[in-house]
């Protein structure tokens, strides 16, 4: 437990003048936009940047891939050894203004991936929010696994609604100088960071310890973190330790940087934290009887909303409650599923879909936004299923009871919020 969140020794480049452009988006976003990813390069071209230190998801079903990691790792040395300042030793307290008029508060710091795992059922001090494709590991272990230098898009939630560690560590903070503050690319908003004094630094344990006990479960295990973006990032960092440590002296294992991952932590109660149910759209199906077999499995019942804003309205302010539109007989027709659902309703919802379109020649997609949704569903053989917000207050409890949530159950914010690569750390001695 005292060692699940440390200090890292954060690397950022000497000349800070420029910064607008030595950070940029994780690389897991705008992955059908290739214009977006060229602007970038426009951008930073000539100038030290995170963007040549990344594999942009974007291009990486082209046949570039080898010589693009090999370029990746070919710049971290160089990074290293010409563009990289002294480390700073210490946590960083960030605050990220977006496009969107929200703030939103982080700490920056490593956590130990021993205490990490990301199978479902864990009883690990920091585990996953969603279901880990496994599939998607293998190409990323490809790009970690020789690099010298890391740099985070992972962010990871802490259930901290009296603001035990983030707020107050950053009051702690705000007294020191900024570290660095500036503009972000492409309407990513404005960041600013500052350090930790040394001091200061019992804050942090003081607040882990705290939250530690606040978040003890039934089976006796602590639930501290949970990975909100990011997570097969980090379940890439555990999987090259867990090879890597095999061949390294077991006196030697704790210090070890690879044993480590740079993240940001947030509360997830943070009010510049948004958290986006992601919808569902079924194609090939027949909306009433999609409704029909949805409330049995729910153990629900379905009443008539007038319109499309009546039913957004009614979902939008339950926690349990679910829109379904479809097209019959000409009409569109508004349906309220009303549930019982006590811990979050989409842990309960994508398996009840995956139940009924057993069999069927049903296809399904992840939208967001509610104007999308409703406007697919008017097309024929569309059913649109509105979910509700995510309710913030039973979100540590549904993984801790059932594991995992399914496959794109929410989104932390818009795309532009996510997070931007900016800190960096060693990843050799």
């Amino acid at each position: 437990m005292k060692n699940a969140f440390v200090k890292a020794d954060i690397l950022l480049p000497k000349d800070r003048s420029n910064m607008e452009q030595w950070a940029v988006i994780a690389c897991d976003q705008f992955t059908q936009d290739k214009d977006y990813w060229s602007r970038c390069a426009a951008n930073t071209k000539g100038n030290p940047s995170t963007l040549n230190i990344i594999f942009p998801e974007v291009y990486l079903n082209e046949g570039d891939k080898a010589e693009r990691i090999e370029k990746i790792n070919r710049t971290m040395k160089e990074y290293r050894e010409s563009v990289f300042d002294t480390p700073v030793k210490s946590f960083i307290y960030i605050e990220r203004t977006t496009e969107y008029g929200h703030t939103r508060c982080g700490l920056i710091g490593a956590i130990d991936l021993e205490a990490y795992e990301w199978k479902p059922f864990s009883t690990a001090l920091i585990r996953s929010t969603e279901q880990t494709i496994i599939d998607r590991i293998p190409p990323r272990v490809a790009i970690r696994k020789n690099a010298s230098v890391e740099t985070p898009h992972i962010m990871l939630l802490a259930d901290d609604a009296r603001g035990l560690l983030v707020d107050t560590v950053g009051k702690a903070a705000k007294k020191q100088e900024p570290l660095y503050d500036t503009d972000l690319m492409e309407k990513g908003g404005h960041i600013t960071g500052w350090t930790l004094a040394e001091s200061d630094e019992k804050l942090v344990q003081n607040a882990l310890d705290e939250l530690a006990e606040q978040n003890r479960q039934p089976d006796g295990s602590t639930f501290l973190f949970a990975a909100g973006d990011g997570n097969h990032s980090l379940a890439t960092a555990k999987a090259v330790w867990d090879e890597l440590k095999t061949s390294v002296p077991e006196a030697d294992r704790e210090n070890h940087p690879c044993r480590y991952a740079l993240v940001e932590i947030v509360s997830i109660y943070d009010k510049g934290l948004t958290f986006e149910p992601i919808h569902r759209v079924l194609f090939g199906a027949e909306g009433r009887s999609v409704a029909e077999e949805l409330a049995a499995v729910l153990e629900g019942t379905l009443t008539a909303a007038a319109d499309s804003e009546e039913l957004e309205k009614a979902v939008g302010s339950s926690k349990a409650d679910f829109g379904i539109e479809f097209m019959e007989d000409g009409e569109l027709k508004c349906l309220l599923l009303h549930t019982a659902i006590k811990e979050l309703a989409v842990s309960r919802l994508q398996p009840a879909l995956d139940k009924i379109m057993e069999g069927k020649n049903w296809e399904i997609d992840f939208i967001h936004g509610a104007d999308e949704v409703l406007r697919l569903s008017r097309k024929p053989e569309s059913t649109g299923i509105l979910l509700p917000p995510i309710a913030k207050d039973s979100f540590f409890q549904t993984i801790a009871t059932n594991g995992p949530l399914p496959r794109k159950s929410f989104s932390m914010g818009e795309a532009t919020e996510k997070r931007y690569y900016l800190e960096c750390r060693s990843l050799v001695d």
